[in-house]
């Protein structure tokens, strides 16, 4: 009796298995020189798919997936009680409904034509803290486009994703975990051996602790799976933004003045219409804002503080001031990870690029002016490149920081670095 047998990997079939043994054996040498030459992952997690969201999605995007990491190092991380750092709009509907995620979980946004584009490499877009829902100002001036990056990139033949963050201002280490978990999925979905990553602010910053492996015990080491990295607006030899800047930072986020922006002071006591007020739970040490300190860097050395504006001094290095109360950049310091991933260096095999802005004419914003920058970073902050192995390229375009991942002068940059052979 003849039997067919099923086909091998090799072609052959189990009913003819002695015709095949020498096509196998080469079949298997070069499969074991594959195996050699391409690292293995070693994940420490594998995230879990929850829920697909595919109607009535905004600002363009097609499908919309909620992942967990099940890793139990992700812990509930705090929000403000007022709800200024909760979700809001459609991301409430893709968090299940919850507006304080807990942060093992994440989501994945598929841009048109994710599946059927042209280009190989898939992008990963990596968002800063504090993403903001459509409107005014949310993008640095009084006016925003209804499209950006994620329409050029998509119209340009990419397959194109975005990743969206559980907390606004989330632990750096938990967004560098969720970002190679993102490109795990991506990876999954479109058969594609690496990511290009597009990141922005804080995003960049994460994103560069995964490719130079700096995480805690529990997260995963650098996996080779990102071909570019390109950072916009990434604070790579930190940043000192609010305390150069007098109260300018603090009264706009303290509620007895009326303050309703989700971002850290360095003020642990403020005077609103003549009263003072405590507020330890606003400064950068406080629960809610997690990911800040991470980023902190002294910068008085380089360019002078303003010693006209109001408590200069006091809120750089601590005391009392007239109006303000603070312990000074030093005491909070102690979370940062600036230094030890210009130490760590970047992946030889990742080509990294530093895309800045030289406009500091953020709207509704005390714009950074005491030294060259985009209105919230110095450019030469973004400009470093300590520690970059594989260093792409800089650049420098006339946009403020939020106009990095929208304006025609940043997206034609990203464009062409994405491009490139």
């Amino acid at each position: 009796m003849r039997t067919h047998g099923i086909p091998n990997a090799s072609g052959c079939t189990t009913g003819r298995m002695s015709s095949c043994v020498g096509r196998s054996l080469v079949g298997l040498t070069l499969y074991a020189a594959l195996l050699l030459a391409v690292p293995t992952p070693s994940y420490a997690t594998t995230p879990v798919l929850e829920a697909t969201y595919t109607t009535s999605i905004s600002n363009g995007w097609v499908q919309v997936e909620r992942w967990r990491d099940p890793g139990t190092a992700f812990t509930q991380e705090t929000f403000p009680p007022d709800g200024r750092g909760n979700q809001t709009g459609q991301r409430v509907t893709f968090f299940n409904g919850v507006a304080t995620p807990n942060s093992a979980r994440f989501l994945l946004y598929y841009a048109p034509n994710w599946n059927t584009n042209p280009k190989t490499t898939p992008v990963l877009l990596v968002h800063g803290a504090n993403p903001n829902d459509a409107g005014a100002y949310g993008c640095g001036q009084a006016s925003c486009p209804t499209t950006g990056l994620m329409q050029t990139l998509a119209a340009g033949g990419f397959k194109v994703f975005a990743i969206g963050f559980p907390h606004k201002n989330g632990n750096g280490y938990f967004w560098a975990e969720q970002i190679e978990d993102a490109i795990q999925a991506i990876k999954a979905r479109t058969g594609a051996l690496t990511v290009d990553v597009v990141s922005w602010s804080k995003g960049a910053f994460n994103a560069r602790m995964y490719v130079s492996s700096v995480k805690q015990s529990w997260g995963t080491a650098y996996q080779s799976d990102i071909r570019r990295l390109i950072m916009a607006g990434g604070p790579n030899n930190g940043i000192d933004l609010s305390f150069r800047h007098s109260w300018y930072f603090s009264l706009p986020v303290y509620p007895a003045c009326g303050g309703t922006i989700d971002g850290p002071t360095p003020h642990d006591q403020l005077v609103c219409y003549g009263v003072w007020q405590n507020g330890p739970q606003w400064t950068y040490s406080s629960a809610y804002f997690p990911g800040s300190a991470q980023m902190l860097k002294r910068w008085d050395s380089v360019y002078p503080l303003p010693t006209y504006e109001q408590d200069w001094y006091t809120t750089y290095y601590g005391g009392m001031g007239f109006y303000t109360h603070g312990n000074g950049i030093v005491s909070y310091m102690g979370p940062s990870l600036v230094d030890t991933v210009r130490t760590a260096g970047t992946s030889g095999a990742v080509k990294v690029y530093n895309l800045c802005g030289n406009l500091n004419n953020i709207a509704l914003l005390h714009n950074e002016h005491t030294g060259p920058s985009d209105g919230v970073l110095f450019i030469a902050s973004c400009n470093d490149a300590a520690g970059i192995t594989n260093f792409g390229g800089a650049a420098v375009v006339a946009v403020n920081h939020l106009g990095l991942g929208w304006n025609t002068p940043a997206v034609n940059q990203i464009t062409a670095w994405l491009s490139a052979l």
